[in-house]
């Protein structure tokens, strides 16, 4: 016991930052690996994304326990949460709030009754779209603009959905990717309580399809953005 407390003695100001970094990434800010392909393109497979964990709350470390309420999620946010019905960390787009009707006729979004409008965009493709080509359309839902990839042979069985009331303290979460995406079409509703942080910058960026090597372009990359990032 002794030899042990002086081993702490002697790192203890090691120690005590990594007690501090542990809880800076538990309750303010971190960084999340993105490892499938359902918000491509704005999310690539191999990108290391920011997540700012105080956009909503600041939260008991290590918990989903709420200290001070900052905001709600908002319709086009990218969030970040630990989902109890996917048993795992996922990452996706905010396509309802609470309260809104939301469907999907042929893959056209209908918010509240209103249909989204599309505006094909020539974009550079995707290693993916080598084995199924997609049409990139930029998707105007209100003020909300984001790209969205429309698979031309693999479409989804959930390119009709709907239309559904987002209960309260409930979001309805979608991918980019629509054509392949696990998200609020297969899972449900999402609570408020497993969102646990918005993104909106790439932190790097490794390339699986060239030996992980970086893609320097996409370092820092705005996910809100309209336009593809270049590879």
């Amino acid at each position: 016991m002794r030899g042990l407390m002086q081993l702490l003695y002697r790192n203890k100001g090691f120690i005590v930052f990594m007690i501090g970094m542990v809880m800076f990434r538990s309750a303010l800010a971190d960084w999340s690996v993105v490892p499938t392909g359902s918000m491509q393109p704005t999310i690539q497979i191999g990108d290391r994304i920011f997540v700012d964990k105080a956009a909503y709350d600041i939260r008991v470390p290590l918990t989903h326990i709420s200290l001070w309420h900052i905001a709600d999620p908002q319709r086009g946010d990218i969030v970040v949460l630990d989902s109890h019905a996917a048993n795992e960390r996922l990452v996706k787009r905010v396509i309802g709030i609470p309260g809104d009707e939301i469907a999907l006729r042929g893959n056209v979004l209908y918010v509240n009754g209103v249909a989204a409008t599309y505006s094909p965009t020539a974009v550079q493709g995707i290693h993916d779209d080598i084995g199924d080509h997609a049409l990139y359309e930029v998707e105007h839902a209100g003020n909300v603009q984001h790209l969205v990839r429309l698979s031309l042979y693999r479409p989804s069985e959930m390119r009709d959905f709907g239309p559904v009331r987002v209960p309260a303290r409930q979001y309805l979460l979608m991918g980019d990717n629509r054509d392949n995406s696990m998200d609020s079409r297969y899972l449900g509703f999402f609570p408020r309580n497993e969102i646990i942080g918005r993104s909106r910058y790439v932190a790097l960026s490794l390339d699986p399809d060239n030996h992980y090597l970086p893609r320097e372009k996409r370092f820092g990359a705005r996910l809100d953005s309209v336009a593809l990032a270049p590879q």
